[in-house]
């Protein structure tokens, strides 16, 4: 079994957001708040939102994209609209253009008003997406353009959930969605959009074996999520069974998905099964591009790095047949 704990301790850290990273979105979040803050107290004359980050941000699953660019989310929890009656509430446009408004000018880019959320973006780095809700009867309502308008949603739930998950399970559980992530960046240059990375957290949240290698714990997940979404894949909100998080996915991109997660299955089968640590190097390359550490074993012959080359560059189709390192 090839053990590549140094090669998947380096592809983490090309992946995974840095500390300095970090403190520089923090600021950047915060300076919008502020701006958002005052011109609710200021311009609108009510009293401010609160605000609450969601999305892998708050999760800690962020990972560095390969355009460079990634998201925040960050809640806007408006407190100037009555929490018992929504008669004299305003539309979720209306809503929409104060934070337009409120966040016009901070960065060189106008803000762009999308149907769920206002971003904000900071070109070539990252953008920030701000979502507005209001509490209704104990309930948070998003404030979504057209025909939705204001309905249920909670992202602040999705996040705890997620936060416990990984209290039950591990701090590993955060690694395999930060791989899972750059998997699917990867391949979505490849094959074409993949699934949210929502979709992505709560496979990996139900379908997660811990292991002492990460390797092979994702290995293990590869395999369950396949084995999950075929041939029926459906993945709900696990804090509103009523949601189906997949709905909006066509019948295309759930086929692509299928097809991807089952090649990454048999890839990391193989990965794990060989003792050839250059071909178990190679077949991971194949799932998650050249951030991943190649490997050059001392002693190989040509027709050896011959055949690794060949590797590298076709597609291995067979399916595993048994988890690996995985006892229930």
């Amino acid at each position: 079994m090839a053990d590549l704990k140094i090669e998947f301790n380096e592809f983490h850290k090309k992946i995974v957001l840095t500390s300095a990273k970090k403190e520089s979105l923090r600021k950047s979040r915060d300076a919008i708040r502020d701006r958002i803050r005052k011109f609710f107290l200021g311009t609108l004359e009510v009293e401010a939102p609160k605000f609450f980050g969601q999305g892998s941000y708050a999760m800690g699953t962020t990972v560095n994209p390969l355009d460079g660019e990634f998201d925040i989310d960050d809640g806007v929890y408006l407190q100037n609209l009555d929490k018992n009656d929504d008669s004299n509430w305003p539309n979720p446009e209306t809503v929409h253009r104060w934070l337009v408004k409120a966040t016009e000018n901070h960065t060189n880019e106008k803000p762009t008003d999308k149907r769920t959320c206002v971003r904000v973006r900071y070109a070539g780095q990252y953008h920030v997406d701000l979502p507005a809700y209001a509490e209704l009867n104990d309930a948070y309502m998003l404030a979504e353009k057209g025909a939705k308008g204001w309905h249920g949603s909670d992202a602040k739930a999705v996040t705890n959930w997620f936060k416990e998950e990984v209290k039950e399970q591990g701090d590993q559980l955060r690694r395999i969605v930060r791989y899972l992530k750059a998997w699917s960046d990867f391949q979505a240059g490849r094959r074409g959009k993949m699934p949210s990375g929502l979709i992505l957290t709560v496979l990996a949240v139900q379908n997660m074996h811990k292991s002492e290698r990460d390797d092979v714990s994702l290995a293990n997940v590869a395999l369950a999520i396949s084995d999950s979404v075929n041939p029926i894949f459906y993945v709900y909100n696990p804090v509103d069974i009523d949601e189906v998080l997949t709905e909006r996915l066509s019948d295309a991109q759930k086929s692509r998905f299928q097809e991807a997660i089952s090649d990454l299955a048999s890839d990391a089968a193989d990965a794990i099964d060989t003792d050839d640590c250059e071909k178990a190097s190679a077949l991971w390359r194949q799932q998650f591009g050249d951030r991943f550490p190649a490997v050059k074993e001392k002693g190989k012959d040509s027709q050896k790095q011959e055949d690794v080359a060949k590797l590298i560059a076709a597609y291995v189709t067979k399916r595993p047949v048994k988890p690996w390192g995985y006892t229930s």
